[in-house]
């Protein structure tokens, strides 16, 4: 008698409500795709977990281990998130991929209804789901790609010329209006690999350990942080192997002394000329933390919504990697989004530091305590 009351006992199922598989259909979890399927009674249709129709009331929802058992309901498949063939998602990543390489392979960049057509989309629809998966409208997208070979160009020794054509421009004219801003500094310049750039740079000293400061003509370049000077002119020599590097004088130290003044003291603010070098979607992010206030906090996926590019966090995380403007462009106050640390360039230990530092200064206005949860500022 107890045997078959056991069996029965594992053998009823759970109200839909209360199975820990409706939770990941109402949170519309990715991940869930593939391990189950659920149907609608009242629609008679049968999804994917990560359906983003409506959600339906529990009490007409039938879960589902196989495809196949989702089918024998005689339902239909859901026309939103198409549970028998790949998803919504994974069918824009390919199609955007195939844009992409379509772009790269294009001598001249196609244009939006040339892509899209061939996508068989509407162009609005196609711009849309292009910049939500990549962080670039697909403009950007082939222009990176053409400074990218007018770099390779020149690192390639091919003449300035070649370099622009080869790389898609129909005019030098074209070029020039944006070569700076691709290369950071004149064409010409670049192929001798930075030869005649001057780059002066100092060192100072601060609580949290050495800190580098270099400029070109344009602005401030690098800030970096580190426990060994000789270690930072070193990371600098790196960055600019055939720069011509100049110890900075008396005048620039000062410079210095705002860096490590706003690194003691947040409230005092950084207001400094940069010469931001990346490409284009580098400097998109780098733009969103320049709005993070001081003693305020944000998540990647925050950054990634204030950029229009949904689905770029990790490409996020990688910009905030690649950034060599310590606290001038704080990637120190993006965390997770559970409100841990992340990653910091310069060490933990010192994002920790500066996020106590600015939470503690009150400097825009009240700032939060220093329990480093995202806030959207």
């Amino acid at each position: 008698m107890f045997i078959t009351l056991a069996k029965n006992l594992r053998s009823t199922p759970l109200p839909v409500a209360d199975d820990p598989r409706w939770a990941r259909i109402v949170s519309r979890d990715k991940s869930a795709d593939g391990e189950f399927w659920y149907s609608v009674a009242t629609t008679g249709v049968y999804c994917r977990p990560s359906c983003p129709s409506r959600r339906a009331n529990p009490k007409n929802v039938q879960l589902y281990d196989t495809l196949d058992q989702a089918k024998a309901t005689g339902f239909r498949p859901c026309r939103r998130c198409n549970p028998d063939g790949p998803s919504l998602e994974a069918g824009n990543a390919a199609m955007v991929a195939d844009a992409c390489r379509r772009i790269e392979r294009s001598e001249e960049e196609p244009s939006l209804a040339e892509l899209a057509a061939t996508a068989g989309r509407s162009a609005g629809y196609f711009h849309r789901v292009f910049k939500a998966v990549t962080g670039l409208t697909p403009k950007d997208y082939a222009a990176a790609q053409r400074a990218a070979r007018v770099r390779q160009g020149l690192e390639d020794g091919a003449s300035v010329t070649a370099a622009i054509y080869d790389a898609g421009f129909n005019s030098s004219g074209r070029f020039y209006e944006k070569s700076t801003g691709m290369l950071g500094m004149t064409p010409t310049r670049y192929r001798a690999g930075g030869t005649h750039e001057e780059i002066h740079f100092a060192v100072g000293e601060s609580s949290l350990g050495a800190i580098l400061v270099a400029s070109s003509k344009k602005g401030v370049a690098s800030i970096l942080l580190g426990d060994d000077p000789d270690t930072l002119v070193r990371d600098l020599q790196d960055r600019f192997p055939k720069a011509r590097l100049i110890g900075g004088d008396r005048g620039y130290e000062a410079l210095v002394a705002r860096v490590v003044g706003f690194v003691e003291a947040p409230a005092l603010g950084l207001d400094l000329p940069l010469d931001v070098r990346g490409t284009a979607f580098q400097q998109r992010v780098w733009r969103a933390l320049q709005d993070i206030p001081v003693g305020h906090t944000v998540s990647y996926a925050e950054i990634a919504e204030r950029i229009a590019a949904p689905r770029a966090a990790r490409a996020i995380a990688a910009a905030c990697a690649a950034n060599s403007l310590a606290v001038a462009i704080p990637c120190h106050r993006v965390i997770r989004k559970d409100g841990a640390l992340s990653d910091y360039a310069w060490g933990a230990e010192r994002k920790r530091a500066l996020l106590d530092r600015e939470a503690a200064s009150g400097a825009s206005g009240g700032a939060r305590p220093a329990d480093h949860r995202s806030s959207r500022a």
